[in-house]
């Protein structure tokens, strides 16, 4: 203190008294009189304790306090007449500290108004101060081990109307920490699954009596999400009223859906087990070696026979029931694995069951160690007579097989000998074939050798075939074989690979000139005449050839490429060899794109007519139109038969595509009519093939031509002396429908005049070659006046074709022939363009 205030005495108080400054001064509470900037003015005996001697009170306020302590003073300063009270640390002489509740308030003021003096009262509240402290640590102690657990804390205050729920509560039913709960009973009693409904509402009026009720119960409660949760419920009551109901209960919600979840999940494989062992007709039993008991199921007194007694028996009455033949052995695999625990064993022993049948076990035990030492021996037993009757007819069966097994050997290899060869010829066959081709091709990826196929086919075979019968035919296929054989090389491979069809595997060294010489050689031999039930048989032979050599050898390819030279053979004239060639593929190929795009064509309507006009030879009026097939291809543009007609007689599409340029050119006439054009006539080219169509007369019926306005050309060398009876028949009928029959470029065939008259057709068409040299030759005018002498004898109309000068116009006018077309009149036109020429008529000019 300040040596001022050390003077200063109870009795030194303003307006104190003797009696008063004692009683303060012995007060058991502490009281100090301070000034404003806290110096300690006066201090009673029980603040001393405090203060140490001290002048200072701010000295003796710990450093987080003294901040408070200042700020409280002047506030009193500003507003004496309110008292501050805080809490603040006072600091002892080891360092502590103690909780001390102060109180101020003014003891004199100065001449402006304010404190001037303060009264400082000292209340110790350190173990208060600590037990709220301890008390606060517990709490958050318990709280977050509440929120690290999977518990949900409840607390419904009935006293208060107030229920609080953790966030555990909230979020194990899907709702934020923060979310505010509806307590209301009917609004959640609704997420209650129905069915556990009217337990839980049991229990919760129970709960509302007073009564016992569960403190632990399992119910669904609906997750936000929409599903179901189970929930474990644990509560207390903790308060009651005065009536005995309770005023508060606390408890704990679990989620034990994944307990539960694994609960349904252990019944339905213990349901699967049972079911399995009912489905497997299996029994299981125990025993318990110390005891000597053993536990059996129903299932397996069922196999034993033993229904009815009690499922717990004597251990050993078991071997009692086992067939004494095999007791000793059964029983002693038991004993010497019982000892072996968790190592499983089989068995497999007889049975008399109680009615004297005798039953196959077989059996599968494991023994095992309880925590306690005591053995257990657990077991499945099943009842294995059926598999045992069918093992042992199996054997039986495999018996009388292995009997047979010596008489099949001759049968397979007679067997294995004909999948292999060809039954007539006794050659390999084609499968065989491609098996040594693989293998020789393997061979020489090995050692880099050459391979060479000769492919042959025989030529006239069919004639022989359909004139002699098959017993002929099969003749010249043994012939062949023989021939093949004899002139077969050392290491050659022969095989018949269908039909009339031959191939010689062959070594290739290099040498084509080797292989030509061997095809030649056949083809001679081939050709020779055999004589056959006195009748002297001829075939030939085309031969097809392709070689390889190196070490990459593609058998598929070289055997296609084979029959690529093959088929060039046969469409070159038969009776020769043909060596495979990159140029002889790519002309097969390109066949092969034609005849595809044909048939594409056709499907599109690809093949359209074009028109050149014919003309009267004196007046130049037209006088009909021959109808001309063309092609108009998607890439090549426009194109003319002699582009593809070849491949469609191969393709035997001929027919098609004149029924398609038929009808389209009737459309086109009927449009020239209503266009007022006048073409008297149209003519269209008919093939060979569909003359011999059968259907042809009906088909000709559907289009109902007009009679006089349609002719078909037919090309002179269809028409022999010896015309077949379907063609005739053909023709009649075409003659019946009013259609004209024209012959087309006569003077190069083969039809007589006799052919003519059989025939009656009404035009000739004189061919463009001998038409052109007329004009330098007198005696090529003398035939052509000849024909047209012909045609005018016999009535028929004459055409000359190839008409391409003015010159020729004149000539055949002078000649007296009757009809004119070619290129100096008018060329092969579409629609359009014959419209607009015959509208002009440019021709005459």
């Amino acid at each position: 203190m300040k040596p001022h205030q050390e003077k200063i005495s109870p009795a030194g108080i303003p307006g104190g008294r003797a009696s008063l400054a004692e009683l303060i001064d012995s007060a058991p509470g502490g009281l100090a009189l301070i000034a404003a900037d806290c110096d300690i003015l006066y201090c009673n005996q029980a603040c001393a304790a405090f203060l140490r001697g001290s002048s200072s009170l701010a000295e003796l306020v710990h450093p987080d306090d003294r901040h408070t302590l200042e700020f409280s003073i002047n506030r009193l300063r500003l507003a004496p007449q309110n008292a501050q009270a805080i809490e603040i640390r006072l600091l002892r002489a080891d360092g502590s500290d103690v909780w001390m509740l102060a109180q101020l308030s003014t003891a004199r003021l100065t001449v402006h108004g304010d404190a001037a003096e303060i009264l400082v009262q000292l209340t110790d509240i350190d173990r208060q101060k600590r037990t709220e402290a301890e008390m606060q640590s517990w709490a958050q102690r318990w709280n977050h081990a509440l929120v690290g657990s999977i518990l949900g804390v409840w607390d419904h205050n009935y006293a208060t109307g107030q229920f609080y729920y953790s966030e555990t509560w909230k979020t194990m039913r899907g709702f934020a920490p923060d979310a505010i709960i509806d307590a209301d009973m009917e609004t959640w009693i609704e997420s209650v699954h129905p069915d556990d409904r009217e337990m839980v509402l049991e229990e919760i009026r129970k709960q509302g009596e007073g009564g016992d009720f569960k403190q632990i119960f399992e119910y669904r409660e609906r997750h936000s999400a929409g599903h179901y949760i189970w929930i474990e419920c644990r509560g207390a009551c903790i308060d009651w009223f005065e009536d005995g109901k309770p005023a508060r209960i606390v408890g704990t919600d679990t989620d034990v859906s994944a307990r539960k979840a694994t609960e349904e999940a252990l019944r339905q494989l213990s349901r699967k087990l049972d079911l399995a062992l009912e489905v497997s007709r299996i029994g299981v039993f125990e025993v318990d070696v110390e005891k000597g008991t053993s536990l059996w199921d129903e299932r397996l007194q069922e196999i034993y026979g033993t229904k009815g007694q009690p499922l717990l028996q004597n251990a050993d009455d078991w071997q009692e029931m086992i067939h004494p033949d095999d007791r000793e052995r059964a029983i002693a695999k038991v004993e010497a694995n019982a000892g072996k625990g968790g190592t499983a064993f089989e068995n497999a022993f007889r049975i008399i069951r109680g009615d004297g049948s005798i039953r196959h076990i077989r059996a599968r035990v494991a023994p095992f160690n309880l925590d306690s030492g005591d053995t257990r021996i657990i077991g499945a037993n099943w009842d294995a007579t059926q598999d045992v009757t069918i093992q042992q007819e199996l054997a039986e069966a495999n018996r009388l097989a292995e009997a047979r097994y010596r008489e099949l050997e001759t049968t397979k290899a007679a067997i294995e000998h004909n999948a292999l060869h060809d039954f007539l010829t006794a050659l390999p066959n084609r499968r065989y074939l491609d098996e040594v081709l693989s293998q020789r091709a393997a061979d020489s990826l090995a050692n880099g050798s050459g391979i060479a196929i000769i492919h042959l086919d025989l030529d006239r075979f069919k004639q022989i075939n359909d004139t002699l019968g098959h017993l002929a035919g099969d003749h010249m296929l043994i012939h062949t074989a023989k021939v093949l054989n004899e002139n077969m090389g050392p290491g050659d491979f022969v095989a018949r690979i269908g039909g009339d069809e031959f191939v010689i595997l062959s070594r290739y060294d290099g040498s084509e000139d080797k292989l030509g010489k061997l095809a030649s050689r056949i083809i001679k031999r081939l050709c020779d005449p055999v004589s056959f039930e006195n009748h002297v048989c001829r075939i030939g032979a085309s031969i097809g050839i392709a070689y390889a050599g190196g070490r990459a050898i593609d058998a598929k390819q070289l055997l296609l490429n084979a029959d690529i030279a093959l088929y060039r053979a046969k469409t070159q004239g038969r009776n020769r060899f043909e060596f495979f060639s990159v140029a002889i593929q790519n002309d097969v190929i390109n066949t092969k794109r034609v005849s595809d795009d044909i048939l594409s064509g056709l499907e599109r309507g690809e093949f359209v007519p074009y028109y050149q006009l014919q003309f009267h030879a004196q007046s130049l009026d037209i006088s009909g139109a021959e109808t001309l097939a063309r092609w108009n291809h998607p890439t090549n543009g426009l194109l003319t038969p002699d582009s593809f007609l070849q491949v469609a007689e191969d393709l035997d599409v001929v027919s098609a595509i004149d029924g398609i340029i038929l009808e389209s050119a009737l459309k086109d006439y009927a449009a020239w009519q209503t266009l007022g054009i006048s073409i008297p006539k149209i003519s269209v080219n008919v093939s060979s093939r569909r003359l011999n169509d059968p259907a042809l007369s009906r088909k000709l019926k559907s289009l109902k031509i007009v009679p006089g306005t349609v002719s078909f050309e037919l090309l002179e060398s269809i028409f022999l002396d010896d015309c077949d009876e379907a063609v005739n028949d053909n023709l009649q009928a075409i003659r019946k429908l009013g259609i004209g029959i024209e012959i087309d470029d006569f003077g190069t065939g083969h039809a007589s005049i006799v052919s003519l008259l059989k025939i009656g057709p009404g035009t000739l068409k004189i061919d463009r070659a001998l038409i052109k040299p007329i004009a330098e030759t007198t005696e090529q005018r003398k035939l052509v006046g000849s024909i047209i002498e012909i045609g005018k004898s016999l009535g028929i109309k004459v055409v000359a074709e190839g008409v391409e000068t003015r010159e020729h116009i004149r000539i055949l006018q002078d000649l007296g022939c009757d009809l004119l077309q070619g290129y100096a009149l008018a060329r092969p036109l579409d629609f359009e363009a014959v419209t607009k020429l015959a509208r002009q008529q440019s021709w005459r000019t």
